[in-house]
């Protein structure tokens, strides 16, 4: 039995949704949808630049990829978006290591925004959740890759790419993904510095040689360099588990929405170009999102959202009694959190309430 084959999640869920997902490679941590959007959400205005920016976004197209054997398109206003930071390592990723051939979903979240646009839960996928992955099409031979049960919940961007990441997400929740957003390393540092840093701070000193991240207690402004390193921090905070890791990340990603709120992004032409620009070289989109005037449109709905209108929570999993660096789904649980999405509704506080992920105490150092 290999480390990508134990006990698992169930997957269900055919049919046809809504209308959109799609790739490219990896970065960290989750929501730089957020910043993503909100940079982009100018794009309309920028008339003069639209060529340059429109020639920087590269797209997936996830609905040829999939065809209609997906969850049903429930078009009532709200929307779900799968949103991965992929480990790549090729270009400028390779200072952050060897490039293995092939890229993994390192980081994995499934943001549902509501109806009125007025609120989002964002569902963080742990890559080491051990899931039942459905058959995918290789998206660099386009050879037929059988589906395996209970693997790595991050093998499917390995061995299928954006396409696969997606089937799986829908297959395991039953909620069709209308958009797909990824960043990688690179993407995401740039992303940081063209805002200007994230503030933040810390309750107890941070000191990771694998993250290369050191920080003393208290308030930081931290550089695209800093940020990356704290998103990929795991063995100085909490228990030294990738679930600690997530709630790094969590955490970070709410200070780095307040921040792309706070740097007059709509008031500043220069700053909003930066932005825009920088923004659309670091993402991959689904190819209904992969072009200025669609981009800034979907962005535009979300501007309304602040840090304070986001709920964030980790996937309902336990830890595999076979294998304490894998866990598992913990199906009843998971099955109220995707109830809760698909009607549009919080997710109830019972559904976290006996998970390892949110048990942690990482969360607490980054505010």
């Amino acid at each position: 039995m290999t480390e990508q084959s134990r006990s698992a999640g169930r997957i269900r869920g055919t049919g046809s949704r809504r209308r959109k997902p799609s790739r490219t490679r990896r970065a960290k941590k989750i929501a730089l949808w957020g910043a993503a959007a909100l940079v982009v959400v100018g794009g309309s205005g920028l008339g003069y630049a639209y060529v340059t920016l429109n020639g920087n976004l590269k797209g997936v197209d996830i609905n040829a990829a999939l065809g209609t054997a997906r969850p049903d398109d429930v078009d009532n206003g709200s929307e779900d978006i799968l949103v991965l930071g992929s480990d790549s390592r090729s270009g400028a990723n390779g200072a952050y290591g060897a490039d293995e051939g092939t890229a993994r979903a390192d980081t994995a979240m499934i943001v549902h925004v509501n109806e009125g646009h007025t609120s989002a839960s964002v569902v963080s996928v742990p890559r080491d959740t051990l899931v039942d992955r459905p058959a995918c099409t290789s998206d660099t031979t386009g050879e037929q890759v059988a589906a395996e049960h209970q693997t790595m919940f991050n093998s499917a961007y390995q061995v299928g790419g954006p396409a696969c990441a997606v089937k799986t997400v829908e297959a395991m929740s039953g909620i069709r993904m209308d958009h797909y957003v990824e960043v990688d390393f690179t993407g995401f540092k740039k992303l940081v510095d063209e805002l200007g840093g994230v503030r933040i701070t810390t309750s107890q000193a941070i000191d990771d040689p694998g993250s290369h991240l050191a920080l003393k207690p208290g308030t930081h402004t931290l550089s695209g360099e800093q940020s990356l390193g704290l998103v990929r921090t795991r063995h100085s905070v909490g228990d030294g588990s990738d679930l600690g890791r997530i709630q790094l990340q969590q955490a970070f990603v709410k200070a780095l929405m307040d921040q792309a709120k706070s740097v007059g992004v709509f008031s500043d032409p220069k700053t909003l170009f930066g932005l825009a620009d920088t923004a659309t070289k670091a993402v991959t989109t689904d190819s209904e999102l992969a072009s200025v005037k669609k981009l800034a449109g979907f962005a535009n709905g979300l501007k309304g959202l602040g840090s304070r209108n986001v709920d964030m929570i980790t996937m309902p999993v336990q830890y595999d009694p076979q294998d304490p660096n894998r866990v598992l789904p913990q199906e009843k649980a998971d099955r109220l959190v995707w109830a809760a999405l698909k009607q549009d509704k919080p997710v109830p506080a019972s559904a976290t309430a006996q998970s390892a992920g949110d048990k942690g105490t990482a969360g607490s150092v980054v505010r």
